[in-house]
């Protein structure tokens, strides 16, 4: 039988987001394992590590 939730994730891991709650704070996304997206701040990089399910999220949008 296949794993379903071998590629179940949205956000690949090394991209960039949000949390819909804190939407101006740029964040990393370092592992992401069984429906759980470990991220850590992008201007704050020695902060605790928080833990996010996909639905918290969004995509960070490009400053290009």
């Amino acid at each position: 039988m296949k794993n379903s939730h071998a590629n179940d994730n949205v956000y690949p891991e090394g991209s960039y987001v949000h949390a819909k709650e804190n939407s101006y704070e740029k964040l990393h996304i370092r592992r992401y394992v069984d429906g759980i997206y470990y991220c850590r701040s992008v201007l704050n990089p020695t902060q605790k590590e928080r833990v996010y399910f996909e639905r918290e999220l969004s995509a960070a949008v490009s400053s290009t």
